[in-house]
């Protein structure tokens, strides 16, 4: 497959299009298959175009990209250092721990983290609670 960039002589329109191989859009240019789409023109003639060369070379954006993810990375996991130093793991029973704090006035305990599900969350505010989700880096790195 190939694709050429093409031109309207009469509209001006310039627009993609593949084509099986050079022969082939020669034979459709030929046969006067070949129409612009705009105005239905058969004036219609490849433009120059530049080659998309592979380069060994590492991408610019790929690079950006993959910065712009290790300092995400890095803050989510220095807002964790900041909630495990700070606040009590209660693992699976958040939901529980949180309406046992909400409800039971007299439990003055720091801050709690763990796991909820959606529905969990959602029960919960519907309950006046509050409870954010945040995202979790799994210290995998050996």
């Amino acid at each position: 497959m190939i694709k050429y960039k093409l031109k309207c002589d009469d509209c001006e329109l310039v627009f993609d299009s593949w084509f099986a191989s050079s022969k082939e859009y020669e034979k459709i240019k030929k046969k006067n298959y070949l129409t612009c789409h705009n105005c239905g023109s058969q004036k219609v003639q490849k433009t120059l175009m530049a080659p998309k060369l592979i380069s060994n070379k590492k991408n610019h954006k790929n690079n950006l990209d993959i910065s712009k993810y290790n300092e995400v990375k890095k803050t989510i996991k220095n807002y964790q250092k900041f909630i495990k130093d700070n606040f009590k793991y209660v693992g699976k029973n958040f939901a529980y721990e949180a309406r046992s704090i909400h409800y039971d006035k007299k439990k003055k305990e720091k801050g709690i983290y763990g796991s909820a599900s959606k529905q969990d969350l959602k029960e919960l505010k519907d309950e006046g609670i509050e409870a954010q989700m945040i995202p979790w880096i799994e210290d995998k790195e050996n």
